[in-house]
């Protein structure tokens, strides 16, 4: 059996690397934090090779390919930090796709496939989101209740507040719908799942890099004329680091093949990948600028925006501690229904 990726989508994955290594340099993603400002020139660019609709159904104007794909491009998109707003578009797209009604998806979907439109993401309380990625450009909003329910909303019908959020290489808004919009298809929101899959892989991405430029780091760095990766204590750190991004890279990509294959299980395999990921993105990064040194707390250095990255993403659709609390729900409700039967 082969668990890796199939050769299109190795393509996929090269092609995103090779083309944000030119578009999304550390230079690049700096003058656009430093401005709070989108590239929106990359943006065009990737509307133009059809990324925003990579998982939107061809009928909408989308490529209709699966989860899978779409978490490859996150992963990729992590890595640079390419100041774009395509995890925030994309699981707005992934919620209408998944639960919102022919209507919803028939007036949505067809923009953000194209990038036309920009979509954003939120989990909201009485109709109130107070971190919501993306939210200062885009043009509809789905915000997600507690008990799962949602609601989807123009920019006109938003009450839509700027947040300085501690990650400036992507906009945040505190979002408000009161009474405004419409609830999201019948019910509560099955697209969740993906949604939290999108938000693994890309942390899975910001690992990896992080991980890879403090290597590169500790390699050229010396002290004493030793490089300090060779000291046991470095080694231990970045050994620790390798482990904890391929945990979050092995349950991020479980849960992305589940989405499409297992429907079903994709509550447990979201929860499982979003817990292991955003423990994995706060660790991996802070060790990373401990492991830089004296540098590694300056501004001048690019690892620190990996960091900031990290902690937003953690936090969003709910930390480490949520998940694992839900985890631990599904468990005991299977172990239930098995002594029960």
């Amino acid at each position: 059996m082969d668990f890796g990726l199939t050769d299109d989508q190795r393509e996929i994955q090269r092609t995103a690397r090779e083309l944000l290594a030119g578009r999304a340099s550390a230079a690049k993603v700096r003058e656009h934090a430093e401005a709070r400002t989108n590239d929106d020139a990359l943006w065009a660019e990737l509307c133009e090779l059809g990324w925003p609709g990579i998982a939107i159904a061809e009928e909408h104007g989308g490529q209709g390919l699966g989860q899978i794909e779409l978490s490859i491009l996150c992963e990729e998109l992590g890595r640079s930090l390419a100041p774009v707003p395509f995890l925030p578009s994309a699981m707005a797209a992934t919620l209408i796709q998944q639960d919102g009604t022919a209507e919803q998806q028939a007036r949505w979907l067809p923009g953000l496939a194209c990038g036309e439109t920009i979509g954003a993401l939120g989990a909201a309380v009485d109709g109130t989101a107070e971190l919501v990625i993306g939210g200062r450009e885009a043009g509809l909003f789905v915000l997600v209740e507690e008990d799962g329910t949602g609601r989807v909303l123009s920019a006109e019908e938003a009450e839509v507040s700027a947040v300085d959020a501690v990650d400036p290489t992507r906009s945040a808004a505190r979002v408000r719908a009161g009474e405004n919009g419409e609830t999201l298809g019948e019910g509560a929101c099955a697209g969740l799942g993906r949604a939290l899959v999108s938000v693994s892989a890309e942390l899975v991405g910001v690992c990896d890099r992080a991980l890879e430029m403090t290597v590169e780091y500790v390699k050229d760095r010396k002290q004493f004329g030793v490089p300090v990766g060779a000291y046991q204590a470095v080694s231990h750190r970045c050994a620790q680091m390798l482990l904890e991004t391929e945990k979050a890279r092995s349950t991020a990509a479980f849960a992305a093949w589940t989405a499409d294959a297992d429907p079903e299980s994709l509550a447990e395999a979201a929860a499982m990948a979003k817990a292991c990921a955003s423990s994995a993105g706060v660790d991996v990064t802070a060790s990373a600028i401990q492991a830089h040194g004296g540098i590694g707390f300056t501004w001048e250095a690019d690892v620190h925006w990996l960091y900031k990255r990290a902690q937003i993403d953690a936090a969003l659709l709910g930390g480490a501690k949520r998940h694992r609390a839900r985890l631990a729900a599904i468990l005991a409700d299977r172990v239930g229904a098995g002594t029960a039967a």
